[in-house]
């Protein structure tokens, strides 16, 4: 596989606190790559440099080998880079639907907050859509009806209505009830490989990570701890002591 993004030395600082401190990290096109880590570490404060909305102090970073560090979190969407964020950004007002027509009109361009729902093209590419992520049943429901994981499979279904190559997202399962979360990350993983996105995502949930990263990257006071597969790195007796908290006997065995 390919290098799409390449992070070198990057550096940022929160008066005492290193967020970033001397990052260096490739995500290959077409891999799933898992960044954990405790609070603090610095995983939030990567997603927001590579897509614009912080600048580091030092380092550069170049996303299919153009640099754009320096570029704004529009531009950069421009250039095939979407996220989700931790909590989710929908209009709640509007419904599933028209949400993600919405998504898709800005992707060309569109910001009018009405031309997009009376476009039958941005309604019917974004109906498309919603069937891929399993939303048809709500497809007319308001935003702010929706329970937690339905709200985060709407937010991640307006980031691939812009038709990233590469989808950063802020823990995509937090706040979603444990009964229904892998379901959730099920979805996204097929929605996302059927539409050859590279995706980087934090996460705290192990089970997620196990089963669904091709590679784990550990965060750790602004730098990278420990990088490799999952059955490496959650075996990883560091990782465990630091990171998931307990040292089971026997190891942490990643599901495949």
């Amino acid at each position: 596989m390919s290098v799409l993004l390449s992070a070198r030395g990057l550096k940022i600082a929160f008066g005492g606190l290193k967020a970033a401190d001397g990052i260096d990290l490739d995500v290959e096109e077409g891999e799933f790559l898992a960044i954990i880590g405790p609070n603090g570490a610095g995983k939030t404060t990567f997603i927001n440099m590579t897509t614009g909305y912080l600048k580091p102090q030092a380092g550069e970073i170049t996303f299919a080998g153009r640099p754009i560090l320096g570029l704004s979190p529009r531009r950069i969407v421009g250039l095939g880079i979407a996220r989700s964020f931790q909590l989710p950004q929908l209009f709640t007002e509007h419904s599933v639907e028209q949400n993600v027509a919405l998504a898709v009109a800005s992707r060309e361009g569109v910001w009018s907050p009405l031309a997009p729902l009376l476009r039958p093209r941005y309604r019917d590419e974004a109906r498309d859509l919603i069937a891929r992520f399993g939303l048809s049943a709500i497809a007319e429901t308001r935003a702010d009806a929706l329970n937690e994981g339905a709200r985060k499979l709407a937010d991640i279904a307006m980031a691939v209505a812009l038709r990233p190559r590469l989808l950063l997202m802020d823990e995509p399962t937090s706040g979603v009830a444990a009964a229904g979360k892998m379901a959730v990350v099920e979805t996204l993983a097929r929605v996302l490989r059927d539409a050859r996105v590279t995706a980087v995502f934090v996460e705290h949930d192990m089970e997620v990570v196990g089963r669904f990263a091709d590679r784990v990257a550990v965060w750790g006071q602004g730098k990278i701890a420990a990088l490799g597969t999952p059955e490496v790195v959650l075996n990883d007796p560091e990782v465990q002591r630091t990171v998931i908290g307990t040292v089971p006997a026997g190891g942490v065995h990643a599901a495949a």
